[in-house]
């Protein structure tokens, strides 16, 4: 089944030898990480560990995220981060923490060549700011969050769906979908006709599990609760 998917996958995630051994994987098509991610693996030089990366990672395209609120310093870390690698993607917020909206700063760094990722899109009303702002600009991303759109309650592929519409106005810029929860998330990008998801680490181990016979699922986990209540000496 995973052969018949369209959709790239991006590993997201801030674990520099997981990354490297996922690089050899030819499933994976890109990466992704953010300052959350590096924090919590324990990183605290954040040039060095994408200088190591970008050394040995020169083709897949991989974002990073400026950590500033303000815009002047989103774009002076912005211009140094791109500086980096020509496979870097700019990761910049939709809004900074006040909830000012950062498309001129997309549309400035855009314009000036600079590849954006523009993340943390819950609204299609966002989605056209941004596919308006990069649209004559380089080659871009739009990360829409429908993980955490469904963790509201919310279905995400209406949402996704009609973001791709809206991003027929920037020829040059693809739709992430961002934050999956499950294997299924990968299924349901694909349907819609999503151009890449990102997919941590973790979740990226159940791939091999995409299109298993549910009568084989069903015997494995009777016999794994088996197993395990064997291991734990349970007496009755």
């Amino acid at each position: 089944m995973l052969d018949q998917i369209t959709t790239r996958i991006f590993a997201d995630g801030a674990d520099l030898d997981g990354i490297l051994t996922l690089a050899e994987n030819p499933r994976i098509s890109g990466f992704t990480t953010n300052p959350t991610l590096m924090h919590k693996v324990g990183l605290t030089d954040y040039e060095r560990f994408a200088r190591d990366l970008l050394e040995r990672v020169r083709t897949h395209p991989i974002s990073f995220e400026v950590f500033a609120d303000e815009p002047e310093e989103m774009r002076r870390q912005a211009t140094r981060i791109a500086s980096w690698g020509e496979n870097v993607y700019v990761k910049i917020p939709v809004t900074s923490t006040k909830g000012e909206s950062m498309a001129p700063l997309a549309r400035e760094l855009s314009e000036d060549g600079i590849k954006v990722n523009v993340t943390a899109l819950f609204t299609t009303a966002q989605v056209e700011l941004i596919a308006a702002a990069v649209a004559e600009g380089a080659p871009s991303y739009i990360s829409v969050f429908a993980g955490r759109i469904a963790d509201a309650g919310v279905d995400p592929m209406p949402i996704v769906a009609r973001s791709l519409e809206i991003m027929r106005q920037a020829p040059d810029s693809e739709l992430i979908w961002a934050s999956p929860r499950e294997i299924l998330n990968l299924v349901q990008a694909n349907e819609v006709g999503c151009h890449i998801i990102t997919i941590t680490h973790d979740l990226l181990k159940k791939l091999d599990g995409l299109g298993k016979s549910l009568e084989q699922f069903s015997l494995e986990t009777v016999r794994m609760f088996h197993a395990d209540a064997l291991a734990a000496g349970f007496t009755l």
